[in-house]
C-alpha cells in the first residue's frame, strides 16, 4: 500500500542512507524524458524537505539542460535487500556549478571526487513509498572504480574540456549551463 508524506521522516532517511543506488529523473517540456542511475556515495540529506547530490561527470548531461527550463525532478530508491520497497521523492531542483557560491557549500558534505560536474539541490515536496513486491533481491558487491579512476587520469584541464565538448548541449540540443 502506497504511502505519502510531506517530507522524508527520520526511518525513510535511514533507509535513503543504507541505499547504493538512486535513479533521477527529469523532463523538459518538450524533448527527451531522462532517467539516470546514480551511485558512489554522492547523495544526502540536507534536511527533511531538502537532498543534494553530486552530479559527476558522464557521457551527457541532460539533467541539467533540464533543470534549466523546467525544475521538476523525481528521485527514486528500490530496496534491493531486505523488506521490499520504492521510494520516490518528488520536487524542484537546481544544479550548481563549481564558482557557485552554494557549489562551494555543499561540496564539503561529500568526500572528494574528480569530476564533479554539478551539485543538484532539490526541494522535496512529496515522498511517496509503494510496495516493492516485484523488485528482484540483488545483492551489493562493490562500488566500480572506472568513472573515478578515469576522472584521476584525466586531470582537471581535461575533464573540462570533455565538459566542453561532450556536456555542454543536451540530446536535443539544449544548452546545459556547464560551460562558461
Amino acid at each position: 500500500m502506497a504511502k505519502k508524506f510531506d517530507s522524508i521522516p527520520s526511518a525513510i532517511q535511514t533507509f535513503i542512507s543504507n541505499q547504493k543506488i538512486f535513479f533521477v529523473a527529469t523532463a523538459r517540456s518538450e524533448g527527451t524524458i531522462n532517467l539516470s542511475p546514480k551511485g558512489m556515495d554522492s547523495f544526502r540529506i540536507i534536511d527533511s524537505n531538502r537532498i543534494v547530490w553530486l552530479n559527476l561527470t558522464g557521457s551527457g548531461n541532460e539533467t541539467a539542460a533540464h533543470l534549466l527550463e523546467n525544475d521538476r525532478m523525481t528521485i527514486m530508491f528500490c530496496s534491493f535487500e531486505g523488506k521490499p520497497m520504492i521510494l520516490r521523492l518528488y520536487g524542484h531542483a537546481k544544479a550548481y556549478h563549481d564558482g557557485e557560491v552554494e557549489f562551494q557549500k555543499y561540496i564539503e558534505v561529500f568526500p572528494p571526487i574528480k569530476g564533479a560536474r554539478q551539485i543538484i539541490e532539490m526541494q522535496v515536496d512529496l515522498v511517496q513509498t509503494s510496495c516493492g513486491y516485484a523488485v528482484p533481491f540483488m545483492d551489493f558487491k562493490e562500488e566500480r572504480t572506472q568513472l573515478k579512476s578515469w576522472a584521476e587520469k584525466q586531470g582537471e584541464d581535461r575533464i573540462k574540456n570533455y565538459w566542453k565538448e561532450r556536456n555542454s548541449v543536451s540530446l536535443d540540443g539544449y544548452e546545459t549551463g556547464i560551460v562558461d
